[in-house]
């Protein structure tokens, strides 16, 4: 492997202008809080009203066809949401998925293990 050396014979300075550490905080704090207030701004235009949201499950029943539940599971204590088939009581859809359900599970059974209390 052979190395060249290379001179450069022209570099331009730059002039950097003088801030305090504060001006610069300053700034960074600015811009965080921009960004903060555009993402709040953009999670609420995303968001689904209750009433649109009853209008589209009053709209899967109607036929007849589906049925919606709304169970409180036990081990999770949480509120799970199912679409069922009327007729064969399959489960088309839930609301947060079995996984996730028995993910939460698990982890809140691990909560507190992870820090070490011995000293």
């Amino acid at each position: 492997m052979e190395i060249q050396a290379v001179g450069l014979t022209s570099v331009a300075q730059q002039s950097v202008p003088n801030k305090s550490s504060e001006d610069i905080e300053m700034s960074r704090k600015a811009k965080d809080y921009e960004a903060a207030s555009e993402q709040a701004s953009a999670a609420e235009a995303n968001k689904v009203q209750p009433e649109e949201l009853l209008n589209q499950i009053k709209s899967l029943t109607e036929d007849g066809v589906y049925s919606v539940r709304f169970e409180n599971d036990d081990d999770a204590n949480q509120l799970v949401v199912k679409v069922v088939d009327s007729k064969t009581d399959e489960v088309i859809r839930q609301v947060p998925a079995e996984e996730v359900l028995s993910l939460s599970v698990r982890l809140e059974e691990l909560r507190g293990n992870i820090v070490n209390t011995e000293g």
